[in-house]
């Protein structure tokens, strides 16, 4: 079918992906040209290129996602993972902060923040992420 919503799009990408069809890609595509601000869609395509090791084009995804989408947390914090990935510690670490300041309630985000500040040998930052991280998975 070549007309649909964004979120048909996405609904058929997702059946794809579970699949492993190729088409899941061109389907997460096709959601985006349905809705530029559909910000599942870029998550998911990011995600599954990243897991492909398409990291130039995961970034580009998740950037573009936050051009459109930019209240949109989890594409920061997917951005700020695959950054880490890719060694872009100062990158990754920005990433993840923009995150948290749009949804602060993102624990994994906060525990990879703690795993980056303790490796750049900050431990009173490092320490205030374990314990949020800490804090939000015990409530």
């Amino acid at each position: 079918p070549s007309a649909g919503t964004a979120e048909e799009w996405c609904a058929r990408a997702c059946d794809l992906e579970e699949k492993a069809d190729p088409a899941a890609i061109r389907a997460y595509e096709r959601a985006i040209e349905a809705d530029t601000g559909f910000a599942d869609a870029y998550v998911n395509l990011g995600r599954l290129l990243q897991q492909q090791g398409r990291l130039a084009e995961a970034e580009a995804v998740y950037r573009n996602g936050i051009a459109h989408a930019p209240s949109e947390a989890l594409l920061r914090y997917n951005l700020g993972v695959l950054l880490d990935e890719m060694g872009r510690h100062p990158a990754a670490l920005q990433a993840y902060r923009e995150a948290l300041a749009l949804q602060d309630d993102l624990a994994d985000c906060h525990y990879n923040l703690a795993l980056l500040y303790e490796a750049a040998g900050q431990a009173r930052a490092a320490l205030r992420h374990l314990n949020a991280y800490r804090r939000l998975q015990s409530g």
